[in-house]
């Protein structure tokens, strides 16, 4: 089965769970997509939105955070796009190791680390235009 759902929410946290439980059920629509990936999936997209959501806030941007989730026959691409200021990917401070106790007080910019740990591909493009995500998980991998 093959398709895009396309989304266009007001940038308020109040349409996360909406943009979760919508990604969610599209993922699980004829493919053998296992929960634990769905919910990792649903996970890394509430990141990517919420990332976008604050990114409308801080540059006064009214336009809606676009979410559109693309099935294929061997996987599910899941894109969220904003217009806010964009930012640098590379610029991201590295994380604290786990077991360090320094990781405990970092207590911002561990989405974009989720978002490529929960999804088998990880694409950010930004630019002064806006950002767009792109969470890829493939069919039949674990």
């Amino acid at each position: 089965m093959s398709g895009i759902v396309e989304l266009r929410v007001p940038a308020v946290p109040e349409y996360l769970q909406m943009v979760r439980s919508v990604v969610g059920a599209a993922a699980s629509i004829g493919v053998n997509l296992k929960p634990e990936r769905v919910s990792d999936l649903r996970l890394a997209v509430s990141e990517a939105a919420t990332n976008a959501m604050e990114a409308h806030g801080l540059s006064g941007v009214e336009d809606r955070v676009v979410i559109r989730c693309d099935l294929s026959a061997s996987q599910v691409e899941v894109e969220v796009a904003d217009c806010g200021s964009g930012f640098d990917p590379d610029s991201l401070p590295p994380l604290p190791d786990v077991d360090s106790p320094d990781r405990l007080r970092h207590e911002s910019g561990l989405g974009v680390s989720l978002m490529y740990h929960l999804t088998d591909e990880t694409i950010v493009e930004s630019h002064g235009g806006g950002t767009a995500v792109r969470l890829i998980v493939h069919f039949g991998t674990d």
